[in-house]
């Protein structure tokens, strides 16, 4: 893994003990972020455009049997498939540790979503719209996509920005929970915990400490920046 020159390395808890599969951190993204609305026809023909999906697995036997929900979203790499294979350096790795796509430099040939083995970069194949009064809710903070370009999680980019900014305003830095990506703030499990892993102090980071921690597919050697809680127990950090 390459060195970071940040003081910040930001990351995410998922507790599966307390996720309920209830979508809102699903709905908050595409709220927050601008994500186009699609309609049924397109969903089926597999160009939905969701950063965030809720995976449904089933554990147990019958009849002891229950249901596991497992969100699925970037995995902010550190040595991630999708950066080398772009041809015009679209997918980039930035000083904080995430995973960023330059919108307006992407060209759409999706080499990024196919090499991404956790299938959460989706292409936009339409030029959407939002008729009145849905354009009055777009985020001033993140532009709207055209067609033809790939799009992913940012961990709310926008607002990590703005805390960072903030603070080295008031000459410090960012605060353990100042800072909150969309899905995490709404999620009312609180099963999602945002914030810096390169403090040790840092609830995120004492989470992801937790014996009941794992990553998705972490045997390919990617190190994502998401950590999972399996269920059995809870934390109380």
């Amino acid at each position: 893994m390459g060195k970071l020159t940040s003081p910040y390395r930001w990351g995410m808890v998922i507790d599966l003990d307390r996720c309920t599969g209830c979508g809102a951190c699903v709905v908050a993204c595409q709220a927050e972020n601008n994500v186009a609305l699609c309609d049924k026809q397109q969903i089926g023909e597999g160009r939905g455009m969701h950063w965030l999906r809720i995976e449904r697995f089933w554990v147990g036997t019958y009849p002891d049997v229950r249901v596991r929900f497992l969100p699925v979203l970037c995995q902010h790499c550190h040595d991630a498939p999708c950066e080398p294979v772009c041809p015009v350096y679209a997918s980039y790795h930035n000083p904080d540790g995430l995973n960023g796509q330059v919108y307006n430099r992407c060209v759409g040939t999706r080499y990024c979503g196919n090499n991404c083995p956790y299938a959460v970069r989706v292409f936009n194949f339409y030029q959407h719209e939002w008729p009145p009064p849905l354009a009055d809710q777009l985020s001033p903070d993140i532009t709207v996509r055209s067609r033809g370009v790939m799009e992913k999680c940012s961990f709310c980019i926008q607002r990590i920005r703005r805390a960072k900014e903030e603070a080295t305003g008031e000459g410090r830095l960012v605060r353990d929970g100042e800072v909150q990506p969309a899905c995490a703030q709404t999620c009312p499990a609180e099963a999602l915990v945002f914030g810096n892993l390169a403090d040790p102090h840092s609830r995120v980071a004492r989470l992801a400490r937790s014996p009941r921690r794992f990553q998705l597919l972490e045997q390919l050697g990617t190190h994502p920046s998401v950590y999972y809680l399996k269920g059995g127990g809870r934390e109380h950090v």
